[in-house]
């Protein structure tokens, strides 16, 4: 074989391989296509606890750490402000629209080790279980830059109050 077939032979391989990814991504956003994040602002009156320069993992299933979700404003790895206020958590994604996750939605705060795309330190990451509008619980993956992700995480289960229904995580 020349040369010249083995090189395209590589790159049709890796062109397919690319319409593959491709193929595969589009049928995830049309799956998660249905799913909102809560986009708003802060509520006047809400007094921030504290703010934390992070970095925006992924956002799963609850419990499914390696099935991530293509729920617009959180599909994409990104720098981020994590807000924590008495009123909820504030994610600022760089070219997004705020993400308002109010106290009553939040079903739970705790440290991960791995997700999709990312393996830290034990408990490097800051695991934000939620609820979107329908109910769903997903698992919202965040690493504070200059905090440890306990910290971060007791701050938030301090204004999270546990639900009557028993699905808190």
């Amino acid at each position: 074989m020349s040369q010249q077939t083995a090189i395209l032979i590589m790159v049709g391989a890796a062109l397919l391989l690319l319409a593959l990814g491709s193929w595969a991504w589009l049928g995830r956003g049309k799956r998660d296509r249905g799913l909102r994040a809560p986009v708003g602002e802060i509520p006047a009156g809400a007094t921030t606890r504290s703010v934390h320069p992070a970095l925006y993992v992924a956002t799963t299933r609850h419990g499914e750490p390696l099935e991530r979700l293509a729920i617009r404003g959180l599909t994409y790895r990104s720098r981020a402000d994590l807000t924590v206020t008495d009123a909820g958590v504030a994610l600022d994604l760089t070219g997004q629209a705020r993400v308002f996750i109010d106290a009553d939605r939040i079903a739970g705060a705790g440290q991960a080790t791995v997700t999709i795309d990312r393996v830290v330190e034990r408990d490097g990451l800051l695991r934000l279980s939620w609820r979107l509008d329908d109910g769903t619980v997903v698992d919202s993956y965040l690493r504070p830059q200059d905090a440890s992700a306990r910290a971060v995480a007791d701050g938030i289960s301090a204004i999270h109050t546990p639900t009557q229904t028993g699905t808190d995580v």
